[in-house]
């Protein structure tokens, strides 16, 4: 007698991907990035990367990173000074174009970094919100200082405006206020926090990609 199969569908071999995003400027966007590609043991990839070419953020999430399975893809545009992507990209004497600006090929899970906040311009027309698609999960680093409330408000509205959820990490020590308030004005889930560090090397990242991987 033949017994056929019985189609299962498992939730964690789906392949997800994940952009993140801040509410500004130097609140941690990298070090998230890094923790969720040892999380998940993803690709890593930043479609755009504004000034140190040197030591850019693709080098400085490999340095992170422990596993040998995350593959880090190429940035589709490098630009030589740091600004906002359609200043440094004017600089350089070009502009930039979305449709130069293509996912790469994986069948991993990929984090995707984005550079500054959601309205940074990457030309005339376009921002950074416009390179996040309908399947995108979105991961909002959102540091805590005066102000950080309100930022992270109006991101989370510009997000819903395009029909786009969201999930939140906190940076910075923690202000319980701050994350309450934001948590039911928002009405958006909390993966965690991560602490004022002293440092973050691999061990760190670590930990944090342990604490985290239940919720993602």
């Amino acid at each position: 007698r033949n017994i056929r199969p019985i189609a299962t569908t498992c939730y964690f071999c789906k392949m997800k991907k994940y952009f993140v995003t801040g509410i500004s400027t130097e609140v941690g966007k990298t070090v998230v990035a890094a923790i969720l590609t040892e999380s998940l043991k993803a690709d890593y990839w930043k479609p755009i990367q504004s000034g140190d070419l040197d030591y850019d953020d693709t080098q400085k999430v490999q340095g992170l990173v422990s596993n040998t399975t995350s593959i880090f893809h190429k940035n589709s545009y490098a630009l030589n000074t740091p600004m906002s992507p359609h200043a440094s990209a004017l600089i350089d004497g070009i502009k930039i174009s979305l449709k130069k600006i293509k996912e790469p090929k994986t069948k991993n899970h990929l984090v995707i970094e984005g550079a500054g906040g959601l309205l940074v311009p990457l030309n005339d027309k376009e921002t950074i919100l416009d390179l996040i698609k309908p399947d995108y999960e979105v991961i909002l680093v959102s540091r805590h200082y005066l102000g950080s409330i309100n930022h992270t408000l109006l991101t989370i509205n510009a997000l819903k405006a395009k029909g786009l959820n969201c999930k939140i990490i906190f940076s910075g020590n923690e202000h319980p206020t701050t994350e309450a308030i934001i948590k039911t004005l928002g009405k958006v889930q909390i993966i965690g926090r991560i602490d004022e560090e002293p440092y973050f090397d691999k061990n760190v990242v670590l930990e944090y990609a342990e604490k985290f991987k239940e919720l993602l």
